[in-house]
């Protein structure tokens, strides 16, 4: 009895180690960049990479490794196990996959020039497609895995794509204030990301922006004037205030034309949720915070006081 009992059980060790070992025909399989765990399991049981998508899931969870998945093309054996497949999936950098973060804030040269560095595309005809499409604020920023050598068109595909799968629950269940539109909405969201440095300070700066529109104020926002200079500077002279572009809120009444840059999902998602309070106006402490003030004579003081501390930081 006890010789048979350790014969099934070298038996099933040995069907075990087959099944995580057999060494399966080779498949290519795609994962796109965005889409969710449940998505992928599909997808390789699908294409025979696993026997049950839902072991996979249940692995995911368990694991905690969702958001790890690397997408890109992989290379699998079919019917490996899940363990495995999931290794693979959050393990490898895969072939020529190039792995680039793009930040909150950028505008499309920026992208532009760090794609080119990864040698992901052509910057040139990057910036000529984004800017003739107007693409400013819709390409999303975040960290994504591309092939080396992909034409323009198929990177702002991907990043115009991330930016409907990350706001299309903001578009579709809120109502903008102001019955603003969705471009106008991105716009203050943009001007918002270049504009934040403390991230629980966004809706607050979105409000006071918000709150200059209904009173019809300029919003003069630096930010604004940088993009029409066509490059961000730290400090804004009397001159460049003075510059005549529709995208200079110092010079023209209401939003510019479009967005300044490219927001994340956190200033998109301050629109539709402003902080409820009547400043209209802020200075920033040179230490990342603002301080805003509901009249001129307290937002002037607050500057008197913030210029005197520099001053006296300097001595």
């Amino acid at each position: 009895m006890k010789m048979r009992k350790l014969s099934i059980g070298f038996f099933l060790l040995a069907l075990l180690l087959l099944y995580f070992f057999w060494p399966g025909e080779k498949t290519k399989v795609a994962i796109e960049q965005g889409i969710s765990a449940s998505m992928v399991a599909e997808i390789l049981e699908d294409n025979s990479v696993i026997l049950s998508s839902t072991w996979f899931k249940i692995l995911v969870k368990i694991t905690g490794t969702g958001k790890k998945i690397m997408p890109g093309e992989h290379e699998f054996r079919k019917y490996m196990s899940a363990e495995q497949a999931l290794w693979i999936l959050t393990h490898s950098t895969y072939m020529d996959n190039v792995k680039v973060m793009l930040p909150e804030g950028w505008r499309i040269e920026q992208m532009a020039e760090r794609l080119h560095a990864n040698n992901v595309t052509d910057k040139t005809r990057f910036t000529d497609i984004a800017k003739r499409g107007r693409f400013e604020g819709y390409l999303f920023p975040s960290t994504y895995y591309f092939k080396k050598n992909m034409p323009a068109e198929e990177v702002i595909k991907v990043l115009k794509a991330e930016f409907e799968r990350q706001t299309e629950s903001l578009f579709a269940n809120q109502s903008a204030p102001l019955n603003l539109s969705r471009r106008q909405v991105v716009t203050i969201a943009s001007i918002v990301e270049r504009e934040a440095v403390v991230p629980s300070e966004r809706p607050l700066i979105t409000a006071v922006y918000l709150n200059r529109l209904r009173k019809n104020m300029l919003l003069e926002a630096d930010p604004t004037v940088q993009y029409a200079l066509g490059h961000w500077k730290k400090n804004i002279s009397r001159k460049d205030l003075k510059t005549d572009s529709p995208y200079n809120t110092y010079k023209y009444a209401g939003l510019p034309p479009g967005p300044i840059c490219n927001p994340g999902y956190e200033s998109i998602h301050a629109v539709f949720n402003p902080a409820k309070f009547d400043a209209l106006y802020f200075v920033s402490d040179r230490k990342g915070r603002h301080v805003f003030n509901v009249n001129y004579q307290e937002h002037s003081k607050a500057k008197t006081r913030i210029e005197a501390e520099i001053k006296a930081a300097g001595n």
